[in-house]
């Protein structure tokens, strides 16, 4: 069975199509991402051994029990183990509680340094669980580090 469109309809559906496929990698702040062409395999299927890598010397914290309204932090030192220089484009934190702090400068090979997670626990209480994404120049570019903590709720006076 043939549909007929009529010429005005074929483009309307073509320009929807052109801006759907735009669409899906449209960041938040309106840029496109790149993210679907950083892939750093040649044509001869061999992965490109000079990029950098990230090692956290751990990717958890839990900061135990603390009291609610109290801001805590904790630095997560990570090195750069790879051949070259490494960029973090960007970090953030699952919430507003929880507030990133991360080198802008690239990290050469073989250097250290650190992220500092700031955490608010105003008007929060019991268990929480945060993330922070780190975005990187490494592959996989994208890395997930990890908050608890219990909070307590100190008793009113009756």
């Amino acid at each position: 069975m043939y549909l007929y469109l009529c010429p005005i309809m074929k483009r309307i559906l073509i320009a929807a199509f052109i801006i759907s496929l735009c669409a899906c990698n449209t960041k938040e702040d309106g840029t496109i991402g790149t993210d679907i062409v950083n892939n750093t395999a040649s044509a001869d299927g061999q992965a490109n051994t000079n990029l950098p890598d990230i090692k956290f010397e751990e990717e958890e914290f839990d900061f135990g029990k603390i009291t609610q309204g109290e801001i805590v932090s904790h630095a997560f030192t990570f090195k750069n183990t790879g051949k070259s220089n490494l960029i973090i484009s960007s970090a953030s934190g699952s919430c507003g509680c929880t507030v990133p702090h991360w080198p802008k400068e690239p990290i050469k090979a073989g250097e250290e340094n650190k992220i500092n997670v700031v955490f608010s626990s105003e008007g929060k209480s019991g268990l929480q669980e945060k993330t922070i994404t780190i975005v990187t120049n490494c592959e996989p570019a994208t890395r997930i580090l990890k908050i608890k903590t219990e909070i307590i709720v100190a008793e009113t006076a009756k």
